[in-house]
């Protein structure tokens, strides 16, 4: 029974992933910052008929000791070997690069990119012992252009997919496969959760929320089942090989055809027209 071990199972693409895995006999080791939070997903893995597949486990990516405690706990159920690990946890904040606290874009950082890198190099001396293991990433169709009051979420998959171009030199000397999953919009609880900052008196308030509100009517009307996101997530997963990019939902392709191909100008423009923006 193959294992894998998935980040950010609480809700939204983590959780989709997390059943579908299961589903198709997998050991799920469902990881989440507040195992609290945990409800969702056991009803959803009971009603999918897989909730003995799933272990839950605690995990916060910004926390080094947390990160070492999950993955023991895991090897040490699974004797020590691992196929899989599916890095989704992911934070955002939306508001003008002036208006958003500095510490509050540093903590986008840790957990999108740095958190990343920690659960990686946790789990990298097993994958190198076994000479082989495959590695997933959530990242976003944001990474191939600018999306206005997202700046530094968008930088943070900007930045882990540099990274990931790059370790996969060193990763390639003992068979470990890597992919870059990039979903355009679903429907998930991230905006819930993370801030929306538009503070009275700052000279883009007004130009912010209306951001928001067209993004929000965007999402709406474009967002999809996350379902989609870990079926092929457990596809890719079973497949022969790994392609490198995964781009999921037409939205998606279309930004990953058109990316290095279509000047930023041109991009921007697009983008402000789409959701109804003037230049002030």
């Amino acid at each position: 029974m193959p294992s894998v071990l998935i980040t950010g199972t609480s809700t939204g693409i983590g959780q989709a992933t997390a059943v579908e895995l299961a589903k198709r006999n997998w050991r799920v080791f469902a990881t989440m910052r507040d195992t609290g939070k945990s409800a969702k997903l056991q009803d959803a893995l009971t009603a999918a008929g897989a909730r003995n597949q799933a272990e839950i486990i605690r995990l916060d990516v910004n926390d080094a000791a947390s990160v070492r405690d999950a993955v023991a706990s895991t090897l040490a159920s699974t004797g020590g070997v691992l196929d899989a690990v599916v890095h989704n946890a992911g934070v955002a904040v939306g508001g003008a690069f002036e208006d958003v606290p500095e510490a509050t874009q540093r903590a986008v950082m840790e957990t999108n990119f740095f958190g990343v890198l920690t659960v990686t190099r946790a789990i990298l001396p097993t994958f190198r012992s076994q000479r082989r293991g495959r590695i997933i990433i959530v990242s976003s169709d944001a990474a191939f252009y600018g999306e206005p009051t997202n700046a530094i979420y968008t930088a943070s998959k900007w930045a882990i997919e540099g990274w990931a171009e790059s370790i996969m030199f060193e990763l390639e000397l003992f068979g470990i496969e890597l992919m870059l999953v990039e979903p355009g919009p679903y429907r998930t609880n991230i905006w819930e959760v993370s801030p929306r900052i538009a503070p009275a008196g700052s000279a883009y308030t007004a130009w912010v929320q209306k951001v928001f509100q067209a993004a929000d009517k965007h999402a709406e009307k474009t967002a999809r089942d996350p379902a989609e996101v870990g079926i092929a997530i457990a596809r890719a997963l079973e497949a022969r090989r790994l392609p490198f990019r995964r781009p999921v939902g037409s939205l998606a392709w279309l930004n990953h055809i058109a990316h290095g191909k279509v000047p930023s100008s041109l991009l921007r423009a697009s983008v402000r027209w789409y959701l109804g923006l003037s230049r002030r």
